[in-house]
């Protein structure tokens, strides 16, 4: 008989080490190492019935039914972040911070699909039923058919769902509570997470329903668990937001049947997660346009134009030593590179400053079409200047200093004509396509500019006007100085 050797696995990247040690190789973590037999290998032979798996002709793909249409959960920020709804057989994970809504919108979502009469099952590894219950007191959503469930029992929850007849979606919250009782290792463990993962993905292709897989985050703010987790699953959301702000941000960061990078915004009130239609009004309710390091950034968030007010502060170093930078909501490593050429190519001096970079509103920006809103917000710093309301900028900046072009520019233009905005800086195209020079969509007056010191002149000129008029009258008052002595 074979010996069964334990396995010391790190339970945050899933690495195997031979032996226990304090700090992961792999990816540097302390304490997170953890000892866990060998999962049990079913040998092949004739016990093991083959249950498909044959090769079939890709020619005769076109003569089968068309696939059955997806559910739609009748929220339609959700319902364009899956891409059009839940797939038949799909798993889908969704992560999140603690407190941030992620089974409030799933208990909203199941509820709206039970109500248009289909088989819908939350089972819930955290919480007891009448938890559940008391929650959809609060959203209004007693009256929904759907079924509830409190297990963390894998075999549990595996014959409850081989015994469902036309079950439509399964929601279990959350994937690190459920165990499967032939592996010695405690809930939550890379072992126990990919194990109970896969027998849930297992059953959601066989029986054809969609099951949605809650996870926890880490502090760095990804899914806890192992990295194959991500890969098991035919679809990854990421829920965001602040408690400090009203409203969340869900993302998706893989969809094999829909459009990555796509979001969708939601509105927390006492009453759930409410959808809001125009996340463009929301980020810039509060916006002043009279104030210096302000500019509106014409965004891109999968599918849909987003503007933002990007906010820059610069402020004397109060310190000796070297200034500081922060940055919420854009890439550090970004800022410093901006900065630089703004320095290097269009003699911007900012190095002796403490900078503070700002998305208004808790959005995330990781696109570069950014880097001109960030730097017309820098220079209005700079040079206490406030920029045009009325105007949105977008392009991506070089090290050179050029304006580089950035994709679906007609989208953004038409959406910032939408919200009332007159003019746009943008990088200078190669081929209008017929459009009368200096005209975009919706009659916005465009400003195409090819490098960053076509965007630094105007407000470094309006800035070096207005000087001499502020220095004048101290300069008039000033007292003569005296005649040198003899």
């Amino acid at each position: 008989m074979a010996k069964s050797t334990a396995r010391f696995i790190c339970q945050n990247c899933g690495a195997v080490h031979p032996r226990w040690q304090g700090r992961c190789d792999s990816c540097g973590e302390w304490n997170t190492i953890v000892e866990e037999k060998p999962e049990a290998i079913r040998a092949p032979g004739p016990a093991g019935k083959s249950q498909g798996g044959r090769p079939i002709d890709f020619v005769g793909l076109k003569g089968r039914a068309a696939p059955p249409p997806r559910t739609r959960t009748g929220l339609e920020e959700l319902d364009r972040v899956l891409g059009g709804g839940f797939v038949p057989g799909s798993v889908v994970l969704v992560g999140g911070d603690p407190g941030i809504g992620k089974s409030t919108i799933l208990l909203q979502a199941a509820a709206r699909i039970a109500s248009a009469g289909k088989r819908v099952l939350y089972i819930s590894g955290e919480e007891a039923i009448d938890q559940v219950r008391l929650r959809a007191l609060r959203l209004g959503l007693t009256d929904s058919p759907m079924g509830l469930a409190a297990s963390t029992s894998l075999r549990d929850i595996a014959a409850s769902l081989e015994e469902e007849k036309d079950c439509t979606l399964v929601i279990v919250d959350s994937i690190q509570t459920v165990w499967l009782d032939s592996l010695d290792s405690a809930p939550g463990t890379v072992s126990q997470v990919r194990a109970c993962a896969a027998e849930l993905t297992r059953l959601a292709k066989t029986r054809n329903f969609a099951v949605v897989l809650v996870g926890h985050v880490t502090k760095e703010g990804t899914l806890a668990g192992p990295r194959v987790l991500e890969h098991m699953v035919d679809a990854t959301l990421y829920f965001e937001g602040d408690r400090g702000h009203q409203f969340r941000i869900l993302r998706a960061v893989k969809n094999r049947f829909g459009a990555t990078d796509e979001i969708g915004v939601f509105e927390m009130t006492d009453k759930g997660l409410m959808e809001v239609a125009n996340p463009s009004a929301l980020f810039l309710a509060e916006r002043r346009g009279n104030i210096s390091g302000s500019a509106v950034f014409a965004g891109l968030e999968g599918t849909r134009p987003v503007l933002v007010e990007i906010q820059a502060l610069l402020s004397p170093s109060a310190s000796g030593g070297s200034p500081r930078r922060q940055v919420v909501g854009w890439d550090s490593g970004r800022l410093a590179m901006l900065m630089a050429v703004l320095e290097a190519r269009c003699r911007v001096s900012l190095g002796q400053n403490d900078v503070y970079l700002n998305i208004a509103g808790g959005l995330r920006v990781s696109e570069p079409a950014a880097d001109l809103a960030v730097a017309a917000a820098l220079v209005s710093a700079a040079t206490d200047r406030p920029t045009d309301p009325d105007r949105v900028f977008f392009g991506e900046v070089g090290l050179s200093g050029e304006v580089r072009q950035v994709a679906q520019t007609d989208l953004r233009l038409r959406e910032a004509g939408k919200l009332g905005f007159a003019a746009a800086t943008l990088p200078r195209r190669v081929a209008r396509g017929g459009r009368a020079p200096g005209k975009g969509p919706e009659g916005l007056r465009l400003a195409e500019i090819g490098h960053l010191a076509d965007l630094v002149a105007p407000l470094a000129a309006a800035a070096a006007a207005r000087k001499p008029a502020r220095d004048a009258a101290p300069r008039e008052e000033a007292p003569e100085e005296a005649p040198e002595e003899a």
